[in-house]
């Protein structure tokens, strides 16, 4: 069995983080390992509280995993910290021949900035250059990029200047532009669009977690990016469609939709 690293912080409410990697990456038949950078108290309505784990802790998960167990791809999500950011970086630089999937959190659904600037810097300077790609939302290319984003057009201007930030590919999520929900890939020559159709389905928690999760476990599997994007796309809709209510708020996606 193929294995795949999440390293990202923990929901408690089991929609996002750490649990929809883990649950993504069972779906897909593949072992999943964890490293806990952050523990957030939340559930479907709001986010209570967060408690960073210490940097020196996140290092020795790091080693703890990749020196026992033989990992096939890594998923970087939540890394609330510069000096986090640093330690996963220096780490990750001596196993620079397993894939990494980045999911760039940086700015919520809401908009809100969920990275000091300094952070965010780090995140830039450290990480981008692992990546095989990087998965930003429109908010969050947005940023990257240094401006909004309102049209196709945008986003490829953005995903061509987040290139030139070091990742090997970028793809760009366009779920938040109206009409069919379009992601753009661009590996510095050419774009891909992957197209699916725009579901109205409220239950969205974790949708960019288990979408980069879903990527990085089709990578473990030996798929290229492409075909890796394409199933994990398919994947993701699947899982939006059959979202279900859980709690009070805005539920999770639901990751084992084809077993039940």
């Amino acid at each position: 069995m193929k294995a795949a690293l999440t390293i990202a912080g923990s929901d408690s409410g089991g929609g996002a983080g750490i649990q929809a990697d883990l649950k993504t990456f069972a779906a897909h038949g593949v072992y999943g390992a964890s490293v806990i950078t952050a523990v957030t108290a939340q559930n479907t309505v709001s986010v209570l509280g967060v408690a960073e784990i210490e940097p020196s802790f996140v290092e020795l998960q790091l080693h703890a995993v990749l020196e026992d167990i033989k990992i096939d791809a890594i998923k970087i999500g939540m890394l609330s910290s510069t000096e986090i950011i640093k330690i996963v970086a220096k780490t990750l630089n001596n196993y620079s021949h397993i894939p990494v999937v980045l999911d760039p959190v940086m700015v919520a659904k809401s908009g809100d900035h969920l990275l000091k600037l300094e952070a965010k810097q780090a995140l830039i300077n450290y990480l981008l250059p692992l990546a095989a790609v990087v998965t930003p939302n429109l908010h969050e290319a947005g940023v990257l990029a240094g401006f909004t984003i309102n049209t196709i057009e945008d986003m490829k201007k953005a995903a061509d200047i987040i290139k030139s930030l070091g990742p090997k590919n970028v793809l760009v999520k366009g779920g938040h532009l109206p009409g069919e929900a379009v992601d753009l890939l661009y590996d510095g020559n050419e774009f891909k669009a992957f197209t699916a159709q725009r579901l109205s389905n409220k239950n969205t928690h974790g949708t960019g977690c288990t979408y980069s999760s879903a990527i990085a476990a089709n990578l473990a599997k030996g798929m290229n990016l492409t075909q890796a994007i394409t199933e994990a796309k398919q994947y993701i809709t699947g899982a939006i469609k059959n979202a279900f209510p859980v709690g009070r708020g805005i539920g999770p996606t639901n990751h084992f939709y084809k077993l039940y």
